[in-house]
């Protein structure tokens, strides 16, 4: 268990003596159809909000395209695995409760965690910020879980989250009145050693008898980026360095270690490499008669890091039985990642119950941006003036781009 800090417990007691305010957690994962008939809509939510940000794809396609989508998925589900149910909704769930069990022990019931899903009904963000307001929770932690390299994937989380409240406005003065997100815990030093450690431990649990700590590969398995994604920045910095620090922890009595990228091979993009499945490649060329496959990137399981790691196995197996492949698990809902993942939380919660409230009237936003626009024309005006052959000159090199 993750010890709580002194400053928490002070703060606890110090904070907010006159009871007001309340923090709703927002804890933001993808959610996974666990039907195949929802299987388009969900593929429709998600081309529109993942794949619009990178794939030059025009919208009238994402409905044909997500019922396209939903028969291979048809395939893949029915007939390769005895119509899979994700366990990931579960799991997401168990994940909401230990967290919020782990919060509501230092700050009581002004801290309740609510789980929303990207592409899934009835947990829409829209559908939670709608019950947030309702239970009258007026200070908003936007926490994205499912996916560490939150930078690219939790800017949807923000864009929804946005929209819900711009829904749920009420004119004049928002009751939303004080927000903070957690954007990513790729540098998390205790997220790094429970990585570690579960490695560690799975083998000399259960490969160390029958292969050396040099046949022994691992494939710590990131969840894939494009590497262009519209001007959007896609996580891949923080993946990379995720990777690296695990591989630093383990590498000296583990010597053959790779990143394995689980990618959406999405035609006409290029995506991080190597994948999962060549990365395995790799290894055994080097020597591995044993592999251990390591998601580190997902908090949560789902279907890629539960059938697309199989299918990488299955595929690996038939090529060289005389291999040794482990699939491990996410960190899910470990009572040791549950009590770090509410430490993270902590010191955002303290400073939304300190601070004082945000008083925002949405209706000054449109008047604001119109004042600020003639303005800002105003000053524009005259600094082409007094700049005029620099800006020139830019304007050239721009054009050569």
């Amino acid at each position: 268990m993750v010890a709580t800090p002194d400053i928490l417990q002070s703060a606890q007691i110090s904070t907010n003596p006159s009871g007001r305010g309340k923090v709703a957690v927002l804890l933001m994962g993808y959610g996974e159809v666990e039907s195949y008939d929802d299987f388009a809509n969900y593929n429709e939510q998600a081309l529109n909000l993942l794949t619009a940000k990178f794939a030059p794809v025009p919208t009238w396609v994402y409905p044909p395209l997500a019922k396209i989508l939903a028969a291979f998925d048809l395939h893949e589900w029915s007939h390769q695995h005895g119509n899979f149910i994700s366990p990931h909704n579960a799991i997401f769930e168990a994940q909401r409760a230990g967290i919020e069990a782990n919060l509501q022990e230092r700050w009581g019931d002004r801290v309740k965690v609510f789980k929303a899903f990207n592409f899934c009904k009835p947990f829409l963000p829209n559908q939670v910020l709608e019950q947030v307001k309702q239970e009258g929770y007026d200070k908003l932690l936007i926490y994205p879980l499912l996916v560490v390299d939150s930078i690219f994937t939790s800017g949807i989380a923000i864009e929804q989250v946005n929209e819900a409240l711009t829904q749920l406005s009420d004119g004049t003065e928002h009751w939303v009145q004080g927000t903070r997100y957690i954007p990513s815990f790729f540098d998390a030093p205790d997220y790094i050693e429970l990585l570690a450690s579960m490695v560690e431990a799975k083998i000399k649990h259960h490969l160390a008898v029958a292969h050396l700590p040099s046949q022994t590969g691992i494939v710590l398995m990131n969840h894939g980026c494009p590497h262009e994604a519209k001007g959007f920045t896609s996580g891949i910095d923080e993946s990379q360095k995720l990777y690296d620090k695990v591989r630093d922890r383990l590498i000296s009595k583990y010597p053959l270690i790779s990143v394995g990228w689980l990618n959406h091979d999405t035609p006409l993009i290029k995506w991080t490499q190597p994948n999962a499945d060549l990365a395995a490649r790799n290894l055994i060329d080097l020597g591995a008669t044993a592999l251990v496959f390591m998601p580190i990137g997902f908090a949560t399981e789902n279907h890629e890091t539960l059938l697309d790691v199989e299918h990488i196995i299955e595929g690996m197996r038939r090529k060289r039985p005389d291999v040794t492949y482990v699939q491990m698990p996410c960190v899910n809902d470990d009572p040791a990642f549950l009590a770090m993942a509410a430490t993270w939380a902590d010191k955002h919660i303290a400073d939304l119950l300190e601070e004082d409230a945000l008083a925002i009237n949405p209706s000054l936003a449109a008047s604001q941006a119109a004042a600020v626009h003639s303005h800002h024309g105003h000053t524009h005006d005259h600094h082409l003036a007094s700049h005029g052959e620099h800006h020139g000159h830019s304007h050239d090199h721009d054009h050569h781009h």
